[in-house]
């Protein structure tokens, strides 16, 4: 084996928490390498949070000029040009690689672009996509490798070339019906904005309500939004065999309650769930061990079983969040620098790009039940904001989940216009540990989605 090239420190992988990394241990002096095989920048800028975000909101101005009749505005037929669509799309993909490729640039860290495979403790070989290997050697070694798109063991899936959501960002059409695997955050997202561009869209979840993280109330909400928008939600249907191919025909058979029933379709979207990109880079030959689910084992401090080994974002379980990957960043570096942050004691919230759109942070009322904490609800339907009475956005509620032995705010809900603005002002309440009345009693600024949070705390149970 030639000689390893030496670096301070090797981040594996571009997410938002390595290259964060990098860039700032960079400006600090050490020498440091990232490597990646793919996307400048990780997922989240290229083919992930931005882009699907980006062409979301483009069916929501085609939603908007559809119904601007409602609002005085009167236009013809409406079209969308998917092409001009993902272009769209692309064209910020193409800023966000500049902005990096300057951000890695001015910082001194150096991009590798390639792909990694561990052959020993801390080292590294790496097959350049552009011919040629380099063998690099780290006295400390982060693995920011992220996760992928899980493809469900189903007859005849595979062959089907099912898009995930990254061939679906890709779309220069709109598909005449679009089925989707998953009723989760992903696909609820795509199967709203598909709709919009003028898809019909049939969504296929085997649990019992959309989106089984939240509680009832919220899934039923969203459901009700969606299926007022014309997309078909079949609960309790488990997807049996595949037949066709995506793009062309396709259909899925499924099993209900009421039987089996086949659902036909022109293209398929798969969104089920996500598998760590840990497989096949050679960690067992540096000593870095997985979990069950196939993550990378670390602490409350990110450190994997190997010493001078850490890990940050999805591949080691961390919620799957871009927000998240940033706050491990900020507790790997300060622990490099001899802090003792944790991941442990966050207060992780999170928003499902819906529109209206999902907001959580905190307890959920079924998580407070599970886990037999005493709490009190209070929910306010939007439909009692003032906001939304000149907006005609009045579908969606607040919910808050109080301590019912003193007046902690533990978790807060909403379905609405700006729900992440507003959960927001919650998480900041929550942090400071201010009393829910606090926060009842201020003056909130009048019109705003926010002067919601008065009536809705208001509402909250006096304590028995």
């Amino acid at each position: 084996m030639s000689q390893a090239e030496h670096f301070d420190i090797v981040i594996l992988g571009s997410g938002q928490g390595g290259k964060q990394l990098a860039w700032h241990l960079g400006r600090s002096g050490k020498k440091v390498a990232v490597v990646e095989r793919r996307w400048v920048g990780g997922a989240c800028p290229a083919v992930a949070c931005l882009p699907s975000k980006n062409e979301i909101w483009s069916a929501r101005v085609a939603h908007l000029v559809r119904n601007a009749a409602h609002f005085g505005s009167l236009t013809g037929a409406v079209k969308t040009d998917m092409g001009k669509v993902r272009a769209r799309k692309q064209g910020m993909v193409d800023r966000e690689i500049a902005f990096h490729l300057n951000a890695y640039k001015e910082s001194g860290a150096e991009l590798i672009m390639g792909s990694g495979h561990f052959v020993g403790p801390k080292t590294l070989q790496v097959a350049l996509n552009d011919g040629g290997i380099r063998l690099l050697a780290g006295d400390e070694v982060v693995l920011n490798v992220g996760t992928h798109a899980a493809i469900p063991d189903i007859a005849g899936l595979k062959a089907a070339r099912a898009l995930t959501h990254i061939e679906a960002l890709e779309l220069d059409y709109a598909p005449s019906h679009l089925i989707v695997l998953g009723g989760g955050y992903v696909g609820v997202e795509m199967a709203q904005g598909f709709r919009r561009f003028g898809s019909r869209v049939t969504i296929i979840e085997p649990g019992r309500q959309l989106m089984g993280r939240e509680d009832a109330d919220a899934a039923e909400e969203i459901q009700r939004i969606l299926s007022g928008e014309g997309i078909d939600v079949l609960l309790n249907a488990q997807p049996v065999s595949v037949h066709g191919v995506s793009g062309d025909t396709v259909s899925v058979s499924v099993r209900t309650l009421k039987g089996e029933e086949k659902i036909e379709g022109s293209d398929l979207l798969v969104a089920v769930g996500r598998v760590a990109n840990t497989a096949g880079i050679g960690l067992d030959e540096a000593g870095i061990e997985l979990d069950a689910r196939g993550f990378i084992r670390v602490n409350e401090r990110l450190q994997a079983t190997t010493p001078g080994v850490w890990a940050i974002g999805e591949c080691c379980g961390s919620p799957q969040f871009t927000h998240v990957s940033v706050d491990d960043f900020r507790i790997v570096r300060d622990n490099m620098a001899g802090g003792t942050r944790r991941t442990d004691d966050r207060l992780i919230p999170y928003v499902v790009f819906t529109d209206p759109p999902l907001a959580r942070v905190g307890l959920s009322e079924q998580e407070a039940k599970r886990q037999g904490i005493p709490a009190r609800i209070a929910k306010l339907p939007m439909s009692h904001v003032l906001r939304t009475e000149a907006t005609d956005e009045t579908d969606g509620f607040m919910k808050v989940v109080v301590s019912a032995n003193d007046d902690r705010i533990l978790g807060f809900s909403m379905i609405g216009s700006e729900a992440g603005e507003v959960m927001a002002v919650i998480q900041a309440a929550m942090l400071a540990g201010l009393p829910y009345p606090k926060l009842r009693d201020a003056v909130i600024a009048h019109l705003t989605i926010a002067e919601g949070l008065g009536p809705l705390l208001a509402n909250v149970p006096p304590r028995s």
